[in-house]
């Protein structure tokens, strides 16, 4: 016997689209639009589980073909997100990261109104690999205290960072201000160092089986890796940091400007 949809699922309900309604375009594009438009004013909500290709296709009357072919476009477009063995659901609002200023984790979770909050992995001293050993400019004691934390917004994990410090400015950092406060604001507030510049590179990676289970993404799953080098007002190194953040979570941005000279030239 047919399996009955239930008319219940709040996204059936929300999505109340004719095929054909909208012009001559495509019946997969039109479905894409109007997912698109539930989910742009709030009917469809970021989280928020998508029925299965069959449910769609028996609620719309059209093929699952051309619900597939919707859906996996706006997978590809990192609207809809797949989790194996769960489903297909909205992706989760992305956080904007500035490139412009110099700040900490938990200072870019607080000015968005999440609560920051950290899972502490591993502190150690170690000797700096020759990697780090270059970015902080080491002579003579190549120690490092490293510390690797799980960074949370909201108790929802968004990136795994590392942490160099030089130990001979950076002996050791309680662990209730590792966990509960900003590495920053410790640096500053309590070893007076003034942290004033950095130097970032971002590139895109994929997770591996580890990363993925700390960040609760699937392996192969797009991450964004920032290695920053950050420098106290008298230029000395005091920080390299490797993050891994979650690239469904988040999107950088920069403010671009014309270079005066630039803009006086002839075309």
């Amino acid at each position: 016997m047919p399996t009955t949809v239930s008319r219940r699922d709040p996204v059936l309900d929300a999505l109340r689209w004719t095929p054909g309604a909208r012009g001559s375009a495509p019946l997969y594009v039109q479905l894409k639009r109007a997912l698109l438009d539930l989910i742009e004013r709030g009917e469809i909500r970021h989280g928020q589980r998508i029925p299965s290709e069959r449910q769609l296709a028996q609620h719309l009357g059209i093929s699952r073909m051309t619900v597939r072919q919707a859906l996996v476009e706006l997978v590809q477009e990192s609207v809809l997100v797949r989790r194996q063995g769960r489903g297909t659901f909205v992706a989760e609002r992305k956080i904007e990261q500035g490139l412009v200023s110099l700040t900490s984790f938990s200072e870019d979770m607080r000015r968005r109104g999440m609560r920051p909050g950290a899972r502490l992995l591993d502190m150690e001293v170690q000797e700096a690999p020759p990697k780090v050993e270059k970015a902080l400019g080491l002579d003579g004691d190549r120690r490092v205290l490293v510390i690797r934390r799980l960074r949370l917004a909201d108790g929802i994990p968004m990136a795994l960072e590392t942490s160099h410090l030089p130990i001979a400015r950076v002996p050791s950092v309680p662990r209730r201000r590792v966990v509960e406060g900003s590495l920053y604001e410790y640096l500053q507030g309590e070893l007076g160092i003034d942290l004033a510049r950095a130097h970032q590179t971002l590139e895109p990676v994929l997770a591996g089986e580890s990363e993925a289970r700390l960040l609760g993404v699937e392996p192969g799953s797009p991450l964004l890796l920032m290695e920053r080098t950050t420098y106290d007002a008298t230029g000395e190194p005091v920080e390299f940091v490797r993050s891994l953040y979650r690239g469904d979570r988040y999107k950088f941005f920069v403010e671009l400007r014309r270079d005066r000279l630039v803009r006086g030239e002839s075309l």
